[in-house]
């Protein structure tokens, strides 16, 4: 329980200091922080550390699980992620395209791009059609 409340406190000052970066932002004006890019600095600071926090406490509870003993189901949950990214970088184009700013975006860079995305949308159809399997299969009880 004291883990939850700690996370609890850490969550809430993250959500005050991304409030308080907010508000700087708003009172600079939407030009200035559009040209200048002022006062977003706080906000990928408090993104930094909230992505780090999770790294650390993802880490940690998959180190713990690996260690009670869930070896067997660990390894089959990173063999399916790891499969749906090999699935999702074979289904992906690699084409040079032309970015904002002229550039161009090389062709393996093109190819990650969408092997992201469509890890994503593989992973969010799992998602939803294990919602609807779940919740049909409550129904017909």
């Amino acid at each position: 329980m004291a883990l939850h409340k700690i996370l609890k406190i850490v969550a809430l000052l993250l959500g005050v200091a991304g409030v308080i970066f907010l508000a700087m932002i708003i009172a600079k004006g939407d030009e200035a922080v559009s040209a200048t890019g002022e006062g977003v600095d706080g906000f990928l600071y408090v993104a930094y550390i909230t992505f780090a926090i999770t790294i650390v406490f993802v880490l940690f509870f998959v180190l713990k699980g690996i260690f009670a003993g869930n070896i067997k189901n660990t390894l089959i949950s990173v063999g399916a992620f790891l499969l749906i990214v090999v699935i999702a970088y074979v289904l992906a184009d690699g084409n040079q395209m032309p970015m904002q700013e002229g550039e161009m975006l090389s062709e393996s860079g093109s190819k990650w791009v969408g092997t992201g995305l469509y890890t994503f949308y593989i992973l969010a159809i799992l998602a939803v059609g294990s919602m609807v399997f779940s919740g049909i299969k409550k129904v017909t009880k």
